[in-house]
């Protein structure tokens, strides 16, 4: 691999990883807080995707497909939870089951409104376009992936780490039934957070729908992805996404580039070996 291959191929490893975390950080964040393993995730992510696509086939305005495909999936989501998701609160098996469930009629619904055919959201105009970076060009859309990812990162951390509202947050991880005794609404705070993850999840879509385009399938590929990323860099933890995110879009790019034959073996192979070494992730029970 020459010298400008590398270059390439890390700067799509971290273009991919920013998409990863915004989709992962969403999923890790209704956990945290919620003890939901949200299987439906990603079709949250691929509702984002249609609505913002459909808005910008309307409108052609691209911010305005963002706001929609974010807004609207965060809607979704909070009416999910108050009627469906907080009646099975704290049943484990049920809440897998019923998510799943959501997860494939969501997936129907989105089959049977657009179709089979793989649909392509265009990236906005100030962004559309290459820009040279030394030896390699790269897309603009790309780099706004990364910087976009950074700075939700700094939002989330401040959110949790400085603010009274990510105190309670993380109170109600480490004890709820003393949260609730102290006066707070313990189902409020949780419906907030899980309506926070679904926004993060349909905004992702839309940026992911540049990226890979929105096809049948790819709420499932989506959700394997922030699965990986949740189990190598810690279920819960905001800084495991980071780095898992890092590891999964860095190993993902470079084993498309070096050995894609055996590139799921590449990434599920480290998976299998933090989850022996470490079942809770390299970051597991941080907040």
């Amino acid at each position: 691999m020459s010298g400008s291959e590398l270059l390439l191929t890390t700067f799509n490893g971290l273009s991919f990883a920013g998409l990863l975390f915004l989709v992962a950080s969403g999923f890790t964040l209704i956990f945290s807080l919620m003890g939901v393993l949200n299987l439906a995730h990603g079709t949250f992510y691929l509702w984002g995707g249609y609505l913002g696509l459909v808005t910008l086939g309307a409108t052609g305005s691209w911010l305005l497909a963002l706001l929609v495909g974010a807004l609207g999936v965060a809607v979704g989501g909070g009416i999910l939870e108050r009627v469906v998701y907080r009646r099975v609160r704290g049943m484990e098996l049920s809440e897998v089951l019923l998510s799943v469930g959501i997860s494939l009629v969501l997936a129907d619904l989105a089959l049977a409104r657009f179709g089979g055919d793989s649909l392509t959201i265009d990236p906005p105009d100030a962004l559309a376009g290459s820009v040279s970076m030394g030896e390699v060009v790269v897309p603009k859309f790309r780099i706004a992936v990364i910087v976009a990812a950074v700075v939700v990162a700094i939002g989330l951390w401040v959110l949790l780490k400085r603010t009274k509202v990510g105190a309670i947050i993380r109170a109600g991880v480490d004890d709820e039934e003393m949260l609730d005794a102290l006066g707070v609404n313990v189902r409020r705070v949780a419906a907030g957070v899980f309506v926070l993850g679904a926004l993060l999840a349909g905004a992702s879509g839309v940026v992911g729908g540049v990226f890979f385009g929105l096809y049948p399938g790819a709420d499932a590929e989506m959700l394997l992805f922030a699965l990986v990323v949740v189990v190598v860099g810690g279920l819960g933890s905001l800084q495991g996404a980071v780095l898992g995110g890092l590891a999964v879009g860095l190993v993902y790019s470079f084993g498309v580039t070096l050995a894609s034959d055996l590139l799921y073996f590449i990434l599920f192979g480290p998976m299998l070996l933090v989850l022996v070494v470490r079942p809770r992730g390299l970051l597991g029970g941080r907040h």
